[in-house]
């Protein structure tokens, strides 16, 4: 007795369909397992087994053989419970010959037949229909994430029997209906972002437009300011000041996410820029991602959003030094013997830190108590390579007692975020059909083609670079920086004003670093 079904694996942030192919002869019971499965699917046949008895079907008592194919992809996980349990009833004739025609299933059982869910269910739906299939029956917990998928059926399915039942045609269970992109009740977002707002930061306004900047431009941004200046405070509120996401970039959050293993209780596609905030003792791998399976990592977790680095020289230096690709390739590369794995991560990182151990160095109301050496250990944890990459360095104060006590006077996220998306059409015309079109993803040559400058910008730059001693990295980051503050004033060529700001958010390379 044969039958074949079609099962989904999981490489990386991509699907690829696998057909079982079930063989069902005549010997002494047992069951194998063929095709390059990892140990967790290995550990399918005792799962499959109690799941199909417990269900109230027979489990046939033959010499079972099921091959994974194509064999040369390894395969991993969970999710091949529920194809090989339908496969074997399909072999064993319990369910009708054509019940699993064109369809794909995926899903772990437990012993009793419950379907639990499984990571990557948007990658493997997308395999799925790029397989030809029509259907795909899926743990009712991935059903939402799944349907975000078109010209694909699916089918939520609680149980082993209420999967049979289905395909028997005895109990039909309904297609979960596609989610509508406008539609927020079938959003993963959360409404916990809403109550930060701009308006409640009260001074700082220098800071706050400087993250108006970055947003504009994905810039990548320092702050630097003693304890309590409230530097967590204004990271947490540059995701209000952001452009929505697109459809194309939340279905590409929500695979990063899927694949994770954090996108099952969401549901459908993730509305709202993610913002991270790993701890200082995060590992290098947790950082950018890793495993022998690869699994992304906090900075792809951070794709379309904020990663937020606070205590910035606490971070291991080789956590910090893993991020040189990241920030410059926006992607994240993993090698194993197998294959590599690539994981987006296009982000706009946000740092924060002391000017010393202790915090007051340079304070004008509590003396600091660190030694030059102290002192020089710390800032020096960060690297020049590093800092270069940074394209705003941003002091910030402590708070003025008059800030706090007086009326709030800030502009709003939404008039904020206004200026900003404005600044971002002027950067997609320029830049159109590129995925990354702002001007933090400028390569050379763009730089020399779109940051035309006024006769005084020019004289004021080369001034800035023989004083400031900067790197040819450096040079262009103040260029980009230039570009977006000439953007958000919608000016075709950068003015001396324009580049005399860019230049003061350059200062730390000199007065911190020297």
């Amino acid at each position: 007795m044969y039958a074949h079904v079609y099962g989904i694996a999981l490489l990386g942030l991509h699907g690829i369909a696998v057909q079982v192919e079930l063989d069902l002869a005549n010997g002494l019971p047992s069951f194998d397992l063929v095709g390059l499965p990892d140990s967790s699917v290995r550990e399918a046949k005792d799962r499959v087994r109690a799941a199909v008895r417990n269900s109230g079907f027979e489990f046939p008592l033959k010499r079972i053989t099921a091959n994974l194919a194509p064999a040369n992809v390894r395969k991993e996980g969970s999710g091949f419970d529920l194809c090989l349990a339908l496969g074997i009833l399909l072999a064993a004739d319990t369910l009708p010959e054509h019940a699993l025609r064109e369809t794909a299933a995926v899903g772990e059982l437990a012993l009793d037949g419950t379907v639990r869910p499984v990571r990557g269910m948007l990658p493997m739906a997308f395999a799925a229909r790029e397989q030809g299939l029509r259907t795909l029956l899926v743990p009712a917990e991935n059903a939402q994430e799944a349907a975000v998928v078109s010209q694909l059926t699916v089918i939520p399915v609680r149980s082993l029997r209420d999967a049979c039942l289905h395909l028997s045609g005895e109990r039909v269970i309904a297609p979960m209906a596609p989610p509508c992109y406008g539609d927020d009740s079938a959003s993963g977002s959360s409404d916990a972002g809403e109550a930060l707002d701009f308006a409640d930061i009260k001074g700082q306004h220098h800071v706050k437009r400087a993250l108006e900047i970055a947003a504009a431009g994905g810039h990548n941004a320092l702050l630097l300011g003693p304890p309590g200046s409230g530097k967590t405070m204004l990271a947490k509120r540059l995701p209000t000041i952001l452009p929505p996401l697109t459809e194309e970039e939340s279905l590409e959050v929500t695979q990063v996410y899927s694949v994770s293993g954090k996108g099952a209780h969401l549901g459908g596609l993730i509305r709202t820029r993610p913002f991270r905030t790993p701890h200082h003792t995060i590992s290098a791998g947790g950082l950018i991602g890793g495993g022998t399976i690869p699994q992304p990592g906090e900075v792809s977790l951070a794709h379309g959003g904020v990663l937020f680095l606070d205590e910035l020289p606490e971070f291991s230096k080789g956590a910090l030094e893993v991020l040189r690709q990241p920030l410059e390739d926006a992607r994240v590369t993993i090698s194993r013997t197998q294959a590599a794995f690539t994981f987006p991560s296009r982000f706009v990182l946000v740092a924060a830190m002391n000017p010393c151990p202790c915090g007051y160095f340079g304070s004008d109301f509590k003396p600091c108590t660190c030694s030059p050496a102290q002192i020089s250990r710390y800032r020096h944890k960060i690297s020049g390579p590093l800092l270069d990459r940074l394209d705003l360095h941003i002091e910030v104060p402590r708070v003025k007692h008059e800030d706090l006590v007086g009326p709030v006077d800030g502009e709003t996220s939404a008039t904020v975020r206004q200026r900003v998306l404005l600044a971002r059409e002027i950067q997609r015309a320029r830049f159109p059909g590129r995925p990354f079109p702002l001007n933090a993803g400028m390569n050379p040559a763009d730089t020399r083609d779109c940051c035309s400058l006024s006769a005084d910008a020019a004289a004021l730059l080369r001034d800035a670079f023989d004083l400031l001693g900067l790197s040819a990295r450096a040079y262009e980051r103040i260029l980009k920086v230039a570009r977006t503050i000439a953007d958000l004033e919608i000016s075709s060529e950068i003015q001396a004003h324009h580049l005399a700001e860019a230049v003061q958010y350059r200062s730390l390379d000199r007065k911190y670093w020297e």
